[in-house]
């Protein structure tokens, strides 16, 4: 996420950029690692900060934002921030209302139901600067990292926020939104298109297809691939014309096993794995040219410390010591104790340096 004309702020100098050649795949000394989530509830200052306010205002206070991502590198050895915010600003910009309801997540009082709704959004080239404080938060981040580590920034892909945008909330089916894909392609193609357009000018590092799961490959490779790929060839092509260097990009598709092949194709350096992926399988099939990202269920960490070495040891020997970038197959949850995710970040360090010893 770098913003329109921030490019040319100076930040300080990165110390560890273990994350970042991993993600190109060069070779480093032990497999770096971050977890998804990690600026999150199970964190008891996360919840004494957050305590007084609104979801959606903290991430509107780039001060608290800043906060939010640093708590959890003040107490792990973690080799990447991710800036706080949440993939539904990038709705809310366009012009839809989004609430967060205690205990049953994000809510959309006006869904969009019929195809005349997507005249309600705002043209999609004034996202950008709607997300100025988004902006804000990261060049603030980045100056009190101090070089410390980089700096993930994230948005949610095209038919994820759609589901989101239709479904006026959480689902289990999403057949609201399939609906529009079965009764009113071309609709959809032209939300997934207002989509991809808001995207690209907020350019995320990590994309997140939540939903992917909910598509079969047919469908996935109608109306969430293109999007996809579409996303890190602009991304690419931007960086490139604002004489930036280039970063690399994540995608990380939910249950999308079944376009593993697909995804290491569409112009990300690292693909992001759930926990149901056999990591040696998932490497067969992507090939060497990607980095692999994940993958350990974030249940795990409800186990014991000992059993958390034990299994972390047996994912570092799957996956192997190269293109690799440690972390768990989704979020972590707000009920997990902060020492196992210690536990769980410590191990990585500790076996992925015995693996390159051997």
């Amino acid at each position: 996420m770098e913003a329109n004309g921030l490019g040319s702020q100076s930040f300080p100098e990165l110390k560890n950029d273990t994350f970042l050649r991993a993600a190109w795949g060069e070779d480093t000394d032990y497999t770096p690692v971050w977890c998804m989530r990690q600026a999150g509830r199970y964190l008891p200052e996360f919840r004494e900060t957050r305590a007084a306010q609104d979801f959606f205002s903290t991430c509107r206070s780039p001060e608290a934002c800043c906060e939010l991502t640093l708590q959890p590198l003040r107490r792990f050895p973690l080799d990447a921030a991710i800036i706080f915010s949440d993939i539904l600003v990038v709705p809310q910009a366009l012009g839809m209302e989004v609430t967060m309801v205690p205990g049953k997540g994000p809510s959309f009082p006006e869904p969009l139901r019929e195809e005349r709704d997507l005249e309600r959004l705002r043209d999609p080239a004034t996202v950008a600067s709607e997300l100025g404080y988004v902006f804000q938060a990261i060049t603030l981040t980045r100056q009190r990292l101090a070089g410390r580590v980089p700096l993930i920034g994230f948005a949610g892909a095209p038919w994820t926020l759609m589901t989101y945008m239709v479904e006026g909330g959480s689902s289990s089916t999403m057949a609201q939104a399939k609906r529009w894909l079965y009764q009113r392609p071309q609709a959809s193609h032209q939300l997934l298109r207002i989509l991809t357009d808001a995207l690209v000018p907020y350019l995320a590092l990590q994309l997140f297809e939540s939903h992917a799961g909910h598509l079969g490959p047919q469908l996935f490779n109608k109306f969430a691939l293109p999007y996809i790929r579409d996303v890190a060839k602009r991304v690419k092509a931007r960086l490139q014309e604002s004489g930036l260097a280039p970063v690399p990009m994540i995608i990380f598709a939910k249950d999308g096993h079944f376009a593993l092949e697909e995804l290491a194709q569409a112009g990300y350096e690292v693909v992001g794995l759930d926990w149901t992926v056999a990591p040696e399988k998932a490497r067969e099939r992507v090939g060497k040219t990607v980095t692999l990202q994940g993958n350990l269920d974030p249940c795990a960490l409800y186990a014991s410390e000992e059993e958390i070495g034990r299994l972390v040891q047996q994912m570092l020997n799957d996956f192997g010591p190269q293109r690799y970038i440690a972390n768990l197959g989704h979020g972590l949850y707000p009920d997990m104790d902060p020492e196992h995710v210690g536990a769980f970040v410590d191990a990585v360090h500790r076996y992925s340096r015995l693996l390159r010893q051997n």
